[in-house]
């Protein structure tokens, strides 16, 4: 970790009072944990913008009764190959299937990927969820 440097901000003293109440929920021991929770937040967000190595999962519900789609989605993911990590199915019901993707990969390859196996028809729903390799954060 580099060195600490201490900085000082200005909020709106509501704006504070939420900030407090948000973090104690979520079990922060300091402000300062949870702004530079906030700042790594910002710092994966760009690494996607300017088309880093990001991991992600993607997240799809699907019915897989839907002709082809199965295959479909299996394509797309060995059209990533080298990509796609894992993957792993659920049946949810006698119609209904989840499947979570882990991705590796240029931002840009992410969400494309993505944005293909989100726009198949039979996809009921889905989510992206872009973190980092932790390799640049602190």
């Amino acid at each position: 970790m580099g060195s600490l440097v201490r900085t000082g901000i200005s909020l709106d003293s509501e704006l504070l009072a939420r900030f407090d109440q948000t973090i104690a929920k979520k079990g922060y021991g300091s402000r300062s944990e949870a702004i530079r929770d906030l700042v790594r937040g910002l710092a994966i967000a760009s690494d996607v913008t300017q088309n880093k190595v990001v991991v992600a999962t993607l997240t799809v519900v699907y019915d897989h009764h839907r002709p082809n789609l199965s295959e479909r989605l299996i394509e797309a993911q060995h059209h990533y190959y080298g990509k796609v990590l894992a993957m792993t199915h659920v049946h949810l019901d006698a119609r209904n299937c989840l499947e979570v993707i882990i991705v590796k990969g240029r931002g840009t390859e992410v969400q494309e990927l993505a944005d293909h196996i989100l726009s198949l028809r039979g996809v009921k729903h889905g989510k992206l969820v872009i973190t980092t390799t932790g390799t640049r954060l602190k």
